[in-house]
């Protein structure tokens, strides 16, 4: 597993893996496949056929009032064991023969919340049966799934929709409640990261797991393969892939080890983040790997510095590279630009052109170039040309940070004051970073005087504030050629002129 360097300060990143098969490897795996994936697979969906009808059973007759208690009786001491079995055969189905365990699982009292890491991918599930089914969080969306929402209603699941501000209230009500039950309802699990990684680094824990104070036991998961095909990521092996490689394996290793309960201290739990931050480090200690404060936002991997959400791999750059490989001179992209910002300030606020008139915009005759820059800085049809043109801008080289900024105050401060508001502050950066900023509090009060943000304070924290000098340093000046910000947010040093225009020409890859 891939270390953190102490001297560079370099996270590996954690969004992306991809199986690596040499020539034999992917040759064993076909000829395997051909045999072991359709038998697999088969077995694993009559496994789920058989669990259905029984993990409705364990609800069926009882009233709405009745379902909001814990099983007890015959529902759950018949019931429970079977839904436990099914679900270890589904894994033996797949290729997980045995698991090997570590430590003590603790008892409910002990431990309300058992909080399991690194999230790898859907087979991380095996966990469950090796826990003894414990209840879990979901979403709601996924009770309407053909089996998946039988099993949900058989663990009495805790569910929240995304789209819904009054469920996720709802949710951490009842999470709150369920964990301060005193044994009342049944040990919990959760997955603090919230999404799935490679496994190099522990991502920042989301407090849910830890709002009620209650002791909770770190649960870690490995997988000791000499082929790491179980990982699903943001980009790399897709999730049938990871199905593939792994059913093609004639066995797959998992390791479950229950680390020492963690007891909170008054402080912890006065503060679910500090709780949650101290959690994640001992794990990330004891699986050897850095613990870091990347996160999956808005579905885009970030790293979070004083509330700035920062691209670990940024749009603007990606759009340089791309117009580069299609031959898009210098002086072209500077003309582009132009034009973005007479539409930019001629068009209706938010500026959203489709991927056509991005297209003309660019001057470009086929739309498919246009089509990857949109979908870099949206997942909608169309996007935000001020993202656009603002965090491309900064990247070119052809503005000095300083003439930028007075521009994108200019077109951001809506009530033309001199001033900018919380709202209008959280619009311009996330147009310099190309990526929507959520939490610009922080930066807010360190540039603000007596409730008023003007253009001269916020250059002035940008630049000078330890912390934001490394934001503008890191994503929002040029590189070195070929160049972008690694995953901790720094990039290499340009050489400017004095008015802040690069002094050697600059490649765009």
């Amino acid at each position: 597993m891939e270390k953190f360097d102490p001297d560079t300060h370099e996270y590996p990143h954690p969004f992306i893996h991809e199986v690596k098969l040499t020539r034999e490897q992917r040759l064993k795996g076909i000829l395997l496949g051909l045999f072991l994936f359709p038998m697999r697979v088969s077995m694993a969906v009559l496994c789920f056929l058989i669990m259905w009808p029984v993990a409705r059973l364990r609800l069926a007759g009882l009233s709405a009032e009745e379902r909001s208690r814990p099983v007890t009786g015959w529902r759950r001491w018949l019931i429970h064991p079977v839904v436990r079995l099914m679900s270890r055969a589904v894994f033996f189905s797949v290729g997980f023969h045995w698991v090997k365990v570590k430590g003590r699982r603790a008892g409910l009292k002990e431990a309300p919340m058992l909080v399991a890491a690194p999230h790898s991918s859907f087979l991380d599930m095996l966990v469950l049966p090796t826990a003894q089914l414990p209840t879990v969080v979901s979403r709601s969306e996924n009770t309407s799934l053909p089996v998946i929402g039988a099993l949900l209603e058989f663990n009495q699941s805790v569910l929240v929709s995304r789209k819904d501000p009054e469920s996720r209230k709802h949710a951490v009500a009842q999470l709150n409640e369920r964990l301060s039950s005193n044994g009342y309802w049944p040990q919990m699990l959760m997955f603090p990261e919230g999404t799935t990684t490679n496994g190099r680094a522990l991502i920042k824990f989301k407090p849910g797991a830890f709002l009620a104070g209650v002791p909770v036991q770190p649960v870690l998961l490995r997988y000791p393969n000499r082929l790491d095909t179980v990982r699903w990521t943001y980009k790399g092996t897709s999730w049938l892939e990871t199905l593939w490689h792994t059913t093609t394996q004639l066995h797959t290793n998992m390791t479950v080890e229950f680390l020492p309960v963690y007891n909170p201290s008054e402080e912890e739990k006065n503060d679910p983040n500090l709780y949650a931050d101290n959690v994640q480090k001992l794990m990330a200690k004891a699986l050897g790997v850095p613990a870091t404060d990347y996160v999956m936002e808005g579905g885009v991997p970030v790293s979070k510095l004083g509330g700035l959400s920062l691209p670990l791999e940024s749009p603007a750059r990606e759009t340089l590279s791309l117009l580069h490989k299609n031959r898009v001179e210098t002086h072209e992209i500077k003309a582009a630009l132009d034009r973005m910002m007479e539409k930019c300030q001629t068009g209706a606020w938010g500026s959203r052109v489709s991927t056509r008139e991005l297209s003309s915009i660019l001057a470009m005759k086929e739309k498919q170039t246009a089509a990857q820059i949109c979908s870099l800085y949206s997942k909608d049809d169309d996007v935000d040309l001020r993202q656009v043109y603002f965090s491309v801008s900064a990247l070119s080289g052809f503005f000095s940070f300083k003439s930028l900024l007075h521009s994108a105050f200019t077109l951001f401060s809506k009530e033309e004051e001199g001033s900018l508001s919380a709202e209008e502050l959280s619009d311009l950066m996330g147009a310099l970073l190309g990526i929507a900023q959520y939490h610009t509090a922080e930066l807010y009060a360190e540039a603000s005087v007596r409730g008023r943000l003007t253009e001269e304070n916020l250059l002035r924290v940008l630049t000078t504030h330890p912390t934001y000098q490394r934001v503008v340093s890191g994503y929002l000046q040029p590189g070195e050629a070929g160049s972008s910000p690694s995953a901790n947010g720094t990039a290499a040093n340009d050489v400017r002129d004095s008015n802040g225009f690069p002094t050697q020409d600059k490649k765009l890859d």
